[in-house]
C-alpha cells in the first residue's frame, strides 16, 4: 500500500436532534458549550473515538482486513498491554527490541514504533504517545488532525427528570417506600456542528498512512453515527464531508481560505433551527478555487 502523496483539508458537518452529542463530565454530563457564545462543542477526542469504533466494528465484521487495522486506544485494554506487543510478539526482521523503559535504545524504540504503526490504524492516522511505560514505543505525530466541532448557532441544554421503577441496590429498595427512583437526562433540541480536518502527507510518510487508510477514514466519517446509536445521543447524522485535495504535498492554498469558501447559514426567516433543512449550505463555485485544488463532496 502506497502512502498518500497529497495534502487534504476537509470540513465535516453533522447534527444532533433531541440528544446529547458530547457530555461534559465536569458539568453533570451536560452538553459541552462555549460559555461566551453558548454554541455547542464536541471534542476532537469524541470524534476520533467514533472513527476508532467504526474501524474496529468493520474489522470484526470482515468488511476490512483485520491485519493492520487493529485499534490501539480501545476499551478494555491498557495502553501498556498494547505497547508490550512488539517486544513480546516480534515478527519483524532482525532481533526483537528489548524493553528498558526510558533506557530503551533508540534503534529498539524505532523498531517498536514502526511495528505499532504497521499494526494499528489509529496510530497511523492520529498518532500516539507510547513512551510512558517500560515498553517504550516512542511517539508518533499523526497525519490526521481534527478540531473541536462547534455548532453554527446557540444550543439550549434541557435537563429532563426521568424515573426508574427498579432500584439500584436492594438496600435502597428496603429503605424507602417510594415506588420509583429519580434520575436526570440532558438533551439539546437541535444543533448543527462543523469541524475542520487536516491530513499531512509528510507525517503520513512516517507512519505509513496509505490511500486505503484514507478511503477508510472517509467511509468512517460518512457512517460512524449509524454504529454509535444510543438513547442518550438522540438522532445524530453526518450531513456533509467537503474535501479539498491539493496537488502537492506542501499544499496549493491556505487551509483557512479554502474553509471560508463553504458557507453554512440559516435560511431567511428561520430564527430557531430545528432541522438540517433550516440551513443553506453553499459550496465553492466551479473554477473559484486556487489552481491545484480539487473539491470533492465526500458524501456524494
Amino acid at each position: 500500500m502506497s502512502t498518500i502523496e497529497n495534502r487534504y483539508d476537509f470540513v465535516y458537518l453533522f447534527d444532533c436532534q433531541d440528544g446529547n452529542p458530547n457530555g461534559d463530565p465536569d458539568a453533570d454530563n451536560s452538553p459541552r458549550f462555549d460559555p461566551e457564545t453558548f454554541q455547542g462543542l464536541v471534542s476532537d477526542v469524541a470524534l476520533k473515538r467514533k472513527v476508532r469504533d467504526y474501524v474496529l466494528y468493520a474489522s470484526e465484521a470482515g468488511a476490512i482486513p483485520q491485519t493492520g487495522n487493529r485499534i490501539f486506544v480501545q476499551s478494555g485494554f491498557s495502553l501498556e498491554s498494547r505497547q508490550s506487543e512488539p517486544f513480546k510478539n516480534w515478527n519483524g526482521q532482525g532481533d526483537a527490541p528489548k524493553a528498558a523503559g526510558k533506557n530503551t535504545s533508540q534503534s529498539d524504540v524505532e523498531k517498536a514504533r514502526q511495528w505499532m504503526c504497521q499494526n494499528f490504524f489509529d496510530v497511523r492516522a492520529f498518532g500516539a504517545v507510547m513512551s510512558t511505560t517500560d515498553f517504550n514505543c516512542g511517539q508518533v505525530r499523526g497525519p490526521v488532525q481534527i478540531t473541536f466541532a462547534r455548532s453554527r448557532d446557540r444550543i439550549l441544554d434541557t435537563d429532563h427528570t426521568i424515573t426508574r421503577q427498579a432500584y439500584t441496590t436492594q438496600a435502597k429498595a428496603d429503605s424507602t417506600s417510594a415506588s420509583t427512583e429519580i434520575g436526570h437526562k440532558h438533551t439539546i433540541p437541535y444543533g448543527l456542528y462543523l469541524t475542520h480536518g487536516y491530513i499531512n502527507p509528510v507525517f503520513a510518510a512516517k507512519t505509513g498512512f496509505s490511500e486505503d487508510d484514507l478511503a477508510l477514514l472517509w467511509k468512517a466519517l460518512g457512517n460512524l453515527f449509524d454504529l454509535d446509536r444510543s438513547a442518550a445521543r438522540g438522532t445524530m447524522a453526518a450531513r456533509g464531508l467537503y474535501v479539498f485535495k491539493h496537488e502537492s504535498k506542501l499544499g496549493n492554498a491556505q487551509a483557512q481560505r479554502l474553509f471560508e469558501s463553504i458557507h453554512v447559514e440559516k435560511k431567511p426567516g428561520v430564527e430557531t433551527p430545528r432541522a438540517f433543512t433550516d440551513y443553506d449550505v453553499r459550496l465553492p463555485e466551479p473554477g473559484s478555487l486556487s489552481g491545484g485544488i480539487t473539491f470533492i463532496d465526500g458524501l456524494a
